[in-house]
């Protein structure tokens, strides 16, 4: 498919993230696979998912479903927020498109980053190199946004709202930035998902009414652990 295809295939599309962390049970590519085929089964349209190996895997599989693909560090920071670590560099975002993907999204914070390199100069040689790509901007703030739309990224999502130290107090509400969404839905001349924190159908109503392109959604689908805590920590003797 064309980049234009592609972007039209995941419009009003729920998108999963079909992800695990190192050292879980579910971190294998056989694993990965398993599950993302289990969300297509349900009716999602497209995938997120980490790291060469897996993305491989699921593109061999399932040639025909659009994936974004990321890398994400063995193990993570102690202090995330103030790390780039989703698709940092160039080699990087360069490893996940040889894969199969079609889409690579990158931090575009406007964090420090671990190379030498600059956002701008990351995103001018991919598109030098992967004519073809699409370019996902991973932001968490309207101003990253426009600066990302200035840079060439031809799709932005929010999925760094709340994960970096300017916005961290976001994950209070355990709400997904509505705010956000709204206003770069509004401002913003490129297709808008929205990621993070999404817990129910009623968020991807809500989600959609707000002027989402699509939405993506991670752990409350694919992280069993994380599902599983969050009805344990119910337990009223838990509470006290």
């Amino acid at each position: 498919m064309t980049s234009s295809h592609i972007l039209e295939s995941l419009r009003q599309a729920v998108i999963v993230s079909v992800q695990a962390e190192y050292g879980e049970p579910l971190s294998k590519p056989e694993c990965i696979l398993a599950m993302a085929m289990s969300t297509l089964n349900g009716g999602a349209k497209g995938l997120r998912l980490a790291n060469p190996e897996n993305i491989r895997l699921v593109k061999e599989s399932l040639p025909e479903i659009p994936v974004i693909g990321i890398t994400k560090p063995v193990h993570p920071y102690s202090d995330p927020e103030n790390h780039v670590y989703i698709t940092p560099s160039l080699w990087t975002a360069e490893s996940v498109l040889q894969a199969g993907a079609e889409i690579v999204a990158m931090d575009a914070t406007l964090r420090p980053r671990p190379t030498e390199e600059s956002l701008k100069e990351i995103v001018l040689e991919l598109k030098k190199r992967f004519p073809t790509a699409l370019l996902m901007a991973d932001i968490a703030t309207e101003e990253e946004a426009n600066v990302a739309v200035e840079m060439g990224f031809d799709v932005i999502s929010t999925t760094l709202s709340g994960y970096t130290a300017e916005t961290v107090s976001k994950t209070l509400s355990g709400e997904p930035d509505f705010s956000l969404l709204a206003a770069l839905s509004q401002n913003i001349s490129r297709p808008v998902i929205l990621e993070g924190r999404i817990w129910t159908p009623e968020h991807v109503t809500k989600a959609f009414d707000l002027g989402a392109y699509a939405v993506i959604i991670g752990s409350a689908i694919t992280r069993p652990q994380v599902i599983t805590k969050r009805f344990v920590h119910a337990i009223p003797s838990l509470k006290a």
